[in-house]
């Protein structure tokens, strides 16, 4: 099979984890005989610098021609007052690509979870898939900002709300069978939108999926309190990128969380969750694991080649069974040890 890809490495630690990826994915061509073909472009800060804009025509352009794009984390403490600032390229890829569907899967590994901040006992088992509505909602709407105040708009149609939820409970279907909403109800109108077109599509649809619908606060209580209990949890925009961060502390840290955006028919977008982490740029600390991670949820979703992806999961994994633990994870590999572990199992 043809592989094609578009990388872009981004800022910080981006193109340290995404190098390791890229090889990974390599290796990985090489083992089961296919072809990989990688276009690597500037975006976020390392592309305002020498571009003027933090994501080029050429750039969407690539993404466009590409079957999927492997992305690195954005972003620093350089950019964050200008007017111009790396994550409006990456708003703008999503919105572009229609990259609506954000899937964050959230499974404890028995090693990892000792260095998690929660009880060992309530990490036992756990396994979550959050879908977070991605093109949507806050981040999306309307803004104004004079000296003295400042406005974000947030706004859903309720075909943005069906096209979610009926992805998030045909993934439940094939998981437990359990369905949990989160929304504010009981404060914001696009919630109780939300909750009406949720409740009428799992009554109408999805009869044989249990539901459970939660206001976000009482969520991030029982995300740490009971983590068992979620099988596929499904949010808007904002709740989501706030849920899954928090969620990371079930994994032991966000280094080790992939994630994959999904449109209806068109590229999809893969990164790791974690951010730019400017403060460890490079000092080959940055664990590359979730890059890597994410690298095999392209070759899943995109290209259908589970069997790969489950060879590069586990070989992933068996890192952490040899012991080898980055910074995030209190131990003392590095980027190179992962890097170099990694390359001789696969």
């Amino acid at each position: 099979m043809d592989i094609k890809i578009t990388y872009l490495p981004g800022d910080g630690i981006g193109p340290e984890v995404g190098g390791v990826a890229i090889d990974a994915l390599t290796k990985i061509a090489e083992r089961f005989d296919h072809s990989l073909s990688v276009q690597t472009h500037d975006f976020g800060g390392a592309s305002i610098d020498k571009h003027g804009v933090p994501l080029t025509d050429e750039a969407l352009s690539s993404c466009d021609d590409t079957g999927a794009v492997l992305l690195g984390a954005i972003g620093g403490p350089k950019w964050a007052n200008d007017a111009i600032r790396p994550e409006q390229g990456l708003l703008k890829l999503r919105r572009e690509l229609g990259t609506f569907a954000n899937l964050r899967p959230v499974k404890t590994h028995p090693l990892a979870a000792q260095h998690a901040p929660l009880k060992q006992d309530i990490l036992d088992n756990v396994d979550i898939m959050v879908v977070r509505e991605l093109t949507g909602g806050i981040y999306f709407g309307e803004k104004t900002r004079t000296s003295t105040t400042a406005s974000d708009l947030c706004v859903y149609t309720r075909e943005e709300i069906e096209r979610i939820i009926r992805m998030a409970a045909s993934m439940a279907q094939h998981r437990r069978k359990k369905l949990t909403s989160v929304d504010k109800a009981n404060v914001l109108e696009t919630s109780r939108l939300w909750r009406d077109v949720t409740t009428q599509i799992m009554r109408d649809e999805f009869p044989d999926i249990e539901v459970e619908h939660l206001y976000i606060d009482a969520a991030a209580m029982h995300l740490l309190s009971r983590p068992r209990d979620f099988d596929v949890i499904v949010t808007e925009n904002m709740f989501g990128d706030i849920l899954t961060d928090e969620a990371s502390m079930l994994a032991g840290s966000l280094g080790l969380l992939p994630s994959a955006s999904l449109s209806d028919d068109g590229p999809a977008i893969y990164e790791p969750i974690h951010g730019s982490a400017p403060d460890i740029a490079g000092q080959n600390k940055a664990n590359p694991m979730g890059m890597c991670l994410s690298a095999a949820m392209l070759l899943r979703h995109s290209y259908g080649l589970v069997e790969e992806a489950n060879y590069l999961e586990e070989k992933i994994y068996a890192l952490l069974e040899d012991g080898i633990f980055t910074a995030d994870l209190k131990g003392k590999a590095t980027l190179g040890d992962v890097h170099q572990a990694l390359m001789k199992m696969l």
